[in-house]
């Protein structure tokens, strides 16, 4: 297992590939990542929503979807488990697992244990994600609207940048430009790109209190 930290596993191909087929429970697809330029398999919204929370917040070098299959032995035979994501960032590795709360079993908690033991052995990280508070996705799927390389002919971005260093929230930011539609596309733009923050801890809307990374507010 400590062999596996040495290999390239971030420039491998899936353990499996993503179906798709009628009248299926769960939802595959492609998501697209701004920090590898790259779509990435997810096998469900659960896949799909971490994806974009590792864009937005994880420092993201690379991701690799089902990036490795696991076989360990159990009081009741030898399983196999294939971890969802393998995710290289800037602060380490990390092995991750999705599976909602209400739906993990006891033998599912058999191979998160087995998982753990791989990173463990590795170096690594290691986390199950079992959910998210709703406002939170929300605000991350609201900023990713506008993740992609955005013009600025009108210059309104500097408007905003120095409106808030002031203070202000999210409404009253884009209000005070001359083009209150087009400042509030580039204000999520901003926010995306962490050039400016705001309390993830409450739901996002425009009363969100918007602050400058390098101002006082």
């Amino acid at each position: 297992m400590r062999d596996l930290a040495r290999t390239p596993i971030a420039d491998g191909t899936p353990m499996r590939w993503f179906s798709w087929r009628r009248a299926q429970r769960h939802r595959p697809g492609l998501q697209f990542l701004v920090s590898t330029g790259r779509h990435h398999g997810a096998e469900s919204l659960e896949e799909a929503r971490l994806l974009l929370a590792l864009d937005f917040a994880a420092d993201l070098i690379d991701v690799l979807s089902q990036p490795m299959r696991l076989r360990f032995d159990t009081v009741s035979g030898r399983r196999g488990h294939i971890p969802d994501f393998l995710a290289v960032t800037r602060a380490g590795v990390w092995l991750i697992d999705v599976r909602p709360r209400t739906l993990i079993e006891a033998k599912d908690l058999e191979a998160f244990a087995a998982a753990a033991e791989a990173a463990l052995a590795c170096g690594w990280h290691y986390v199950v994600v079992a959910g998210w508070k709703d406002h939170v996705a929300a605000a991350v799927d609201a900023f990713s609207s506008q993740r992609r390389p955005l013009s600025d002919p009108l210059e309104l971005q500097p408007v905003l940048m120095a409106a808030a260093r002031e203070g202000g929230t999210f409404g009253e930011l884009v209000d005070a430009t001359p083009f209150p539609p087009l400042a509030r596309a580039q204000l999520l733009h901003l926010l995306w790109h962490r050039r400016l923050g705001t309390d993830l801890s409450q739901p996002f809307g425009d009363r969100s209190v918007v602050v400058s990374p390098t101002g006082e507010a």
